[in-house]
């Protein structure tokens, strides 16, 4: 699950996965979206299941992986996060408290990295590089090769730059982390 507010790109990030998880690593896929009538500013999320096998239910109850990119996507939908699963923040936005003690997780400044490339709006591709090593739902050139897919030839090259940026914020947090 990617959640945030509108105009963050969750709902880009889980379309990018979605397409990385079916066409590029041919796995079964299902990708839904749900966003409040004011879209831009309110809470949103995109889901996505991948398994090798044929999907029955298309829809998350329980995920194992979180993505939250805003502090209102937070209180509004951590609870569905699944007891030790996977819970990545926008250290730049989002601040927790003992709710997520459960959880592993990682803080990601992918917004304030964003903003230093110069275009905070590739905050959700740092993500998905980040997602993309840390997580094995999907695989990282899988993630490449559907964001070169999705992002129009012009910003390309900025959402590449932003999504190694996200791989090499993994590698630091894999190599840190305690064995």
């Amino acid at each position: 699950m990617f959640a945030g507010f509108g105009g963050q790109g969750v709902v880009t990030a889980g379309y990018i996965t979605g397409q990385a998880a079916a066409v590029y690593d041919d796995r079964e896929c299902s990708f839904t979206r749900v966003y409040g009538p004011e879209a831009r500013g309110s809470a949103c999320y995109s889901g996505v299941v991948v398994d090798e096998e044929e999907i029955d239910y298309p829809y998350l109850l329980n995920p194992e992986i979180m993505v939250i990119m805003s502090q209102e996507a937070y209180e509004k939908f951590l609870s569905k996060l699944a007891d030790g699963g996977l819970l990545i923040i926008d250290s730049s936005i989002v601040r927790l408290d003992e709710r997520a003690e459960k959880y592993k997780r990682y803080n990601v400044p992918a917004t304030q990295i964003a903003e230093k490339m110069g275009a905070r709006v590739v905050a959700n591709v740092v993500m998905l590089g980040f997602v993309g090593r840390i997580w094995r739902g999907v695989s990282v050139d899988g993630l490449r090769e559907s964001v070169k897919a999705t992002v129009p030839t012009r910003h390309l090259d900025l959402n590449l730059r932003a999504f190694e940026r996200g791989i090499e914020l993994a590698e630091k947090a894999i190599e840190s982390a305690p064995a």
